[in-house]
């Protein structure tokens, strides 16, 4: 007994499609990898210089070998995050350039110890199935930044990894490193530890990097996870049809490029879409709107038996405050409830440009909430209520009962203490925190706590000397200290 949210009528999402298929042959995809306009081409498109027109055959051929399904694994080789159906799996978001002091709620540049900090605290909360390279260390130079934060969620972290490059080189890099703790290449694609996010470029555009991008995971049959990121009222229509319309055109060119470099290899019907703030100038992703059309475009990729994935569960406050919490919380209870597979988006304010681990714990407690209602009511015992009732002498005394000590916790998610539930005088005993202070109390016990996995230290050496060859190449003397 589960509650789904569906935003588009099945004929809604014919015709979504249907003129997603269109918007391929009219105006066309602009292709700006050679490699991708050649896999294109042989199959059946046409081109006018570096614009094809993919027609709907090809995409529909590709839309056949493309898994519905797949694991993502944690360093112990266990599957840890299930891509498919209605699985909902949450991660930090990434990507972020800053970091939000929790002393002075000032936004700073992030660096080493900021990213490393991030990852343990993810690391322990179970309400993340996966890290994600969280944030852009600033003191790294840009052409190994990548893979550098890489480097450092698989020195802190035992789960899957969310990530992404910045270009080809440093992606075979990457993907390298995934490999020496894989066990090699072939132990890597058949139990992926980590899922590349690849971005086409609004509207209607594959540049070099993104196609070759395509076409180099799905060689390595490494899981790539399409980021379309159409703009509503900017750089896609105004309207949220109108930006799910362009969503389907880009990620079906998309898949239609990477199923013709590997057929078969992992993919994932993903994005980062917003509308456009007319007042001012900005990209809010804390929007209704916005969480609307992920969840839509998510339902066109279930319909098509593909992966899925968004961005949910983020603020443009620029503290953690009543805001954050609110788009927050409200946002990450709409992809859970579409059943989308992956949400990426915790810990992130001010438009996805800074991270914070006091709000990613914040945010584990509304993904709590989440998991719980997507979980839904179950029947746990023979009758629904009259057993309860047996002896029963017209008193609140179900305290008392065996049964309600058994269940109370497999029925009530049980908050940290994070969340405030107690009465006024406990709470003013406690020293009247707010939930950003109770918030701060808790990163601070789980970084106490937070234990570094011991892996293989040969391969841990091997890693390390990797990364730093790749410093020394960029003009670093050493790497920065973790903290």
């Amino acid at each position: 007994m589960q509650t789904k949210l569906n935003l588009l009528s099945t004929e809604m999402i014919a015709l979504v499609l249907d003129e997603a298929f269109q918007l391929m042959m009219n105006p066309g995809i602009k292709v700006q990898s050679g490699r991708a306009r050649e896999l294109l081409l042989d199959a059946g498109s046409s081109a006018e210089g570096d614009v094809l027109r993919i027609p709907e055959k090809v995409a529909r051929k590709a839309l056949d070998t493309t898994p519905a399904e797949f694991y993502l694994y944690d360093r112990k080789g266990l599957p840890a995050v299930h891509y498919g159906g209605d699985s909902v799996h949450f991660d930090p978001g990434s990507s972020g350039v800053s970091i939000l002091d929790p002393e002075t709620l000032e936004h700073k540049p992030a660096y080493t110890p900021d990213l490393a900090r991030l990852v343990k605290v993810a690391e322990m909360l179970n309400q993340y199935a996966a890290q994600s390279t969280a944030v852009v260390c600033n003191e790294i130079p840009k052409q190994m930044g990548d893979l550098y934060r890489l480097y450092i969620v698989l020195l802190f972290s035992q789960k899957p990894i969310v990530t992404g490059s910045f270009s080809i080189k440093t992606l075979g890099t990457m993907i390298d490193m995934l490999s020496i703790i894989a066990g090699g290449c072939d132990g890597l694609a058949s139990k992926p530890l980590a899922v590349f996010d690849v971005c086409p470029s609004p509207p209607l555009i594959w540049s070099e990097f993104g196609g070759d991008n395509l076409i180099e995971l799905a060689k390595a049959r490494v899981p790539a996870e399409l980021i379309s990121m159409p703009l509503a009222g900017a750089a896609a229509p105004v309207t949220l049809l109108g930006s799910i319309v362009q969503h389907s055109a880009e990620s079906l060119s998309g898949i239609a490029i990477h199923q013709l470099a590997s057929p078969g290899a992992p993919i994932v019907w993903g994005g980062a879409p917003a509308i456009f703030d007319m007042r001012r100038g900005t990209t809010p992703m804390g929007a209704i709107e916005t969480a609307m059309i992920d969840a839509a475009y998510a339902q066109v990729g279930k319909s098509l038996n593909l992966p899925t994935h968004t961005y949910l569960g983020a603020s443009d406050a620029k503290i953690v405050d009543a805001q954050a919490g609110m788009e927050s919380g409200i946002t990450a209870m709409i992809g859970a409830l579409a059943g989308i597979n992956m949400i990426s988006g915790a810990g992130m304010l001010d438009f996805l440009a800074c991270q914070s681990p006091e709000k990613l714990v914040v945010d584990a407690e509304a993904i709590a909430m989440a998991q719980r209602l997507v979980e839904g009511i179950e029947v746990r015992t023979e009758t629904l209520a009259t057993e309860f009732f047996e002896g029963f002498n017209f008193k609140g005394e179900f305290l008392k009962q065996k049964i309600t000590r058994e269940l109370f916790q497999k029925e009530q998610n049980i908050p940290s203490n994070v969340i405030d539930r107690d009465s006024m005088r406990g709470w003013k005993a406690s020293g009247s925190l707010d939930t950003f202070d109770r918030a701060k109390l808790r990163t601070q016990e789980l970084l106490d706590t937070y234990q570094q996995p011991q892996g293989d230290p040969h391969l841990e050496m091997e890693l390390r000397k990797m990364v730093e060859a790749m410093a020394q190449k960029a003009g670093m003397d050493a790497l920065p200290d973790t903290g």
